[in-house]
């Protein structure tokens, strides 16, 4: 089996020992190390570590002080962290529909989504490649608006040489799979000073220094274990992104003009780091997306769907007070991709051979 991803850590070994042989294996000096080499690849001023990516987004959130009543448009097309975090943190949810180009909200949709309660433009830069911060991100200055990215899927993506996480408030998710692991965990990257502190507080159970409590608070911290395992990522950050982006170019050459199949784009302006390189099966494709899932399982290639629904179609949101006006109709472009987004392997450690495979299966058994 040609897996969908693998999770290499073994570089971190010696930081998790020297951790462990310290003593002091909860937040620390190595917590602040990891920090300081995430503010330097997102480009930011601060890194907030936490214990997960939807930490990071309820985090983040909470530090805006939104009122009841208040909204964050974001994508229907997402993983449910997404949501749940908005909901967590009491915020009503308002959905824009996405671009097929991108996976990503379309300025447009977000235009027509704002209302005069909405308080926080949430976009979600999908598989690795950023949503169009171009248009995206005057059009929440133009209303008043806080930007929150989710990026967990990007750390390392650019639009137009800006890193995502730098637009506003920059949301990542550390986990296992992520382009950049600590097994779990997530930063929240930010230029506000004051906001870099209150989040500081606010993971410590709002305490500013011990029994100093100063909000009410969680415990949000992640632990210097954690920090050492994605501190060797963080440093050859650069050549793991430039092996994704090598796969991606070989499996878009390999598989253009297959019948039924898009590939996806790298969009002007943009740095694309490929968390996931996803395909989409069309309706005249000689199998649909579930079945060439399973004819690729079959032969041995590793695949994902993400996701394989708008991501409120679940009967646990459905009529959620939080959630309101909410339907599948009114999302289409996002309806239909998750009915044939497909992802296919393209992780660092695919070999020329796994790569000719993938193209060759794929290309079969779709009849090309």
């Amino acid at each position: 089996m040609i897996p969908i991803t693998v999770v290499d850590v073994r570089d971190a070994e010696d930081l998790v020992v020297e951790v462990l042989r310290s003593g002091a294996i909860a937040q620390g000096p190595m917590v602040k190390r990891f920090e300081d080499a995430f503010a330097s690849v997102s480009g930011t001023k601060h890194a907030i570590a936490v214990n997960n990516g939807t930490t990071a987004l309820v985090a983040a959130i909470q530090a805006l002080d939104l009122q009841p009543g208040d909204e964050v448009v974001t994508s229907p097309f997402t993983f449910v962290a997404t949501l749940n975090a908005i909901l967590e943190a009491g915020a009503t949810v308002r959905f824009a529909d996405i671009r097929r180009d991108d996976f990503a909200i379309d300025p447009d949709a977000v235009a027509a989504a704002i209302t005069d309660r909405t308080k926080v433009l949430m976009p979600v830069h999908l598989y690795g490649q950023t949503a169009d911060m171009g248009k995206l991100a005057p059009l929440a200055a133009e209303h008043g608006l806080k930007v929150i990215e989710d990026s967990a899927q990007a750390v390392g993506a650019s639009f137009q040489g800006k890193r995502a996480g730098s637009f506003g408030i920059g949301c990542f998710s550390l986990y296992a799979t992520k382009n950049v692991t600590t097994a779990e965990g997530g930063v929240i990257t930010t230029d506000d000073d004051k906001l870099a502190d209150d989040l500081r507080v606010l993971r410590n159970q709002g305490m500013r220094a011990r029994y100093q409590y100063e909000v009410a608070g969680h415990n949000y911290r992640m632990t210097d274990l954690h920090a050492a395992v994605g501190i060797p990522q963080l440093e050859k950050l650069d050549q793991l992104t430039a092996a994704r982006q090598a796969n991606a170019k070989r499996l878009s050459e390999g598989l253009a003009g297959t019948p039924g199949l898009d590939v996806p784009q790298v969009l002007p302006g943009r740095e694309h780091v490929w968390h996931q390189y996803t395909v989409l099966v069309g309706p005249h494709a000689f199998l649909s997306r579930d079945e060439l899932a399973a004819a690729l399982t079959e032969k041995g290639i590793g695949n994902g769907i993400y996701y394989p629904k708008i991501v409120f179609d679940y009967d646990c949101y459905r009529n959620h007070p939080l959630i309101p006006d909410a339907k599948v109709e009114d999302f289409p472009v996002a309806a239909s991709v998750a009915a044939q987004a497909l992802s296919l392997p393209v992780h660092p450690h695919l070999s020329e051979s796994d790569l000719d495979t993938i193209i060759e299966t794929v290309r079969e058994v779709l009849g090309a």
